[in-house]
């Protein structure tokens, strides 16, 4: 007769085969494969496990974060020795963004380790930009637990060459606030207002929602981790649906 722990074993069992061929994909081996569950449970597994017990990929996410910030900043100051400030700044801000990160996540196949609730793999949470996105840097942050400041450096910039060398070239632009400006400021001034109309989330972990909008015409809605984020994918919202002329 099949019983739960069966049951559990089985389930223990497929899930170190799968997390073998992630750690394949990404080349690196963790010695502690419970950072490795932490980072791929998305919270809405927990909500809908109350058996679990764990915890879900928030806290690995926000850590991976400023990681990989640190890491991309220190790479781009260096490598990059005459680009002033602002050069840099958005340099990093094309290499960290959502795009790239879920563009990253889709090439190791990151969706399909990610452990959720059914409601969230329904609404498509596999394919999920920012989901795909946290659940790198969840990732990123579960890798430096796992190891050292050395390991993470050459994990973040291997996983990341190719895009990183796009950016640099710039084969790769993702400052959508001045694209939309351009074009809407290409017969005259206009008016751009960029408004935040909603903010979710705990106080560490908010998601804000901002509408752009042009001489008092909405144009785009955005969400985001902050508002610079949010800001960007309203623009590129926009950009998408068309600028009128």
């Amino acid at each position: 007769m099949f019983s739960i722990i069966d049951g559990v074993k089985k389930s223990f069992k497929e899930d170190n085969m799968k997390y073998k061929k992630l750690e394949k994909a990404i080349k690196y081996k963790f010695n502690n494969l419970e950072l490795l569950t932490e980072a791929l449970t998305h919270s809405s597994f927990k909500n809908e496990n109350r058996n679990y017990k764990g915890k879900d990929n928030e806290r690995l996410e926000f850590f991976g974060d400023s990681i990989l910030s640190f890491v991309i900043t220190e790479y781009l100051f260096n490598k990059l020795d005459n680009q002033p400030e602002g050069g840099l700044t958005k340099a990093r801000a094309n290499i960290v963004c959502e795009e790239t990160l879920s563009d990253i996540a889709r090439e190791i196949n990151l969706g399909e380790y990610i452990r959720f609730g059914k409601g969230e793999i329904i609404t498509g949470g596999k394919e999920r930009i920012s989901i795909l996105a946290d659940a790198l840097e969840a990732l990123i942050g579960a890798v430096y637990i796992d190891s050292d400041v050395s390991v993470i450096n050459k994990f973040i910039l291997d996983l990341l060459k190719e895009k990183i060398d796009m950016v640099i070239s710039g084969k790769i632009i993702f400052d959508y606030k001045t694209a939309l400006q351009e074009k809407l400021q290409k017969k005259g001034q206009v008016e751009i207002l960029y408004e935040v109309i909603e903010e979710e989330g705990p106080d560490h972990s908010k998601i804000f929602t901002i509408e752009v909008s042009a001489d008092k015409l909405s144009l785009g809605q955005g969400k985001g981790k902050n508002k610079k984020e949010a800001e960007q994918n309203a623009a590129k919202e926009a950009l998408e649906k068309g600028v009128p002329s």
